[in-house]
């Protein structure tokens, strides 16, 4: 049977997969009693008391949601889990916590990881999102190709998704051209940190973390679903301190990203294209309702960054 008394670590373990990402009422719990009392109320309270901003009727609406997922709770097996894949789990507070996730009025309880965490994760001005397109075009290719490269030999981390197209090619040159000390790329994903997603970037996963890291808000032996990708948008807007985006259609998930960006206060760009190009069209709605500055290089991207390219490497 599950424990009801445990640390804050342990807690937070075992909410990661008890609450959805970005479940308000959830992290409303935790906002208000702590990780621990806040699964302890999760897991054993009926009836549905109000508190802070939380009616009774969306508390029990929580408790019912939450009800099936209670018997998966094993959250010392999912520590010594990670703990076996040479990766660990992050809390706010530890020394490796990116604080720039705390800027997101839905933060995760805690970030699961794999990789070289001895680098660290870099403040969001020293980093940059890249995404676009799955089904990018040559164009694309080249664009986030250099973009990347160019970045990485100048010390700047880039932050993408693992997925295929621009966020992958992303990394990859990434890898290439990193001469920094710190990571040379984060891949945010949606599925478990056991579940290199999609199976066919796993080999990539693996450079990844010799470098850099992967990480994600979902426990082990998690899958990907639908609404996990929504909710990983959101860490890769807060993680950096530019989201650009290379090539996306009009109707792409990375304009998401550039827009939670865009709340967030953080820098948004956009990469221009051919005007028959259906692959630039986001890029284009982008910057023509004045979401996104127009960048078509490196010193671009370093010029949102408030980074002189003359005192970079």
């Amino acid at each position: 049977m599950l424990s009801t008394t445990m640390d804050d670590r342990t807690a937070r373990a075992a909410l990661t997969r008890l609450f959805e990402p970005g479940d308000t009422v959830g992290l409303a719990l935790v906002a208000h009693y702590g990780a621990p009392d806040a699964l302890r109320i999760a897991i054993t309270a009926r009836p549905a008391y109000a508190f802070g901003n939380v009616t009774a009727d969306e508390l029990s609406e929580g408790l019912s949601r939450w009800n099936s997922r209670i018997p998966l709770l094993k959250p010392e097996k999912d520590l010594a889990d990670i703990d076996r894949l040479s990766g660990g789990f992050l809390v706010p507070g530890d020394k490796h916590w990116p604080a720039a996730l705390n800027d997101l009025a839905d933060s995760p309880v805690g970030l699961w990881y794999r990789g070289n965490l001895d680098l660290g994760i870099p403040a969001p001005e020293k980093a940059v999102t890249l995404t676009g397109s799955r089904d990018c075009t040559s164009y694309g290719t080249a664009v986030a190709g250099d973009l990347a490269h160019g970045l990485a030999q100048r010390g700047i981390c880039i932050i993408a998704g693992l997925a295929y197209g621009v966020d992958s090619i992303s990394s990859k040159a990434a890898l290439a051209g990193s001469t920094s000390e710190g990571p040379a790329t984060i891949a945010v994903v949606a599925s478990g940190p056991d579940r290199d997603f999609p199976a066919g970037n796993a080999d990539l996963a693996n450079a990844i973390r010799e470098k850099g890291l992967t990480v994600s808000e979902m426990p082990p032996t998690s899958a990907p679903t639908r609404q996990g990708f929504i909710a990983r948008n959101r860490l890769m807007a807060a993680l950096a301190g530019v989201t650009c985006v290379v090539e996306a259609r009009s109707r792409s998930a990375a304009l998401g990203t550039a827009r939670i960006a865009s709340t967030l206060g953080r820098g948004v760009a956009a990469v221009p294209g051919s005007t028959y190009s259906l692959n630039s069209a986001g890029c284009h709605s982008l910057l023509k309702d004045g979401t996104a500055s127009l960048v078509t290089g490196v010193d671009d991207i370093l010029e949102i960054l408030a980074i002189d390219p003359n005192k970079v490497r």
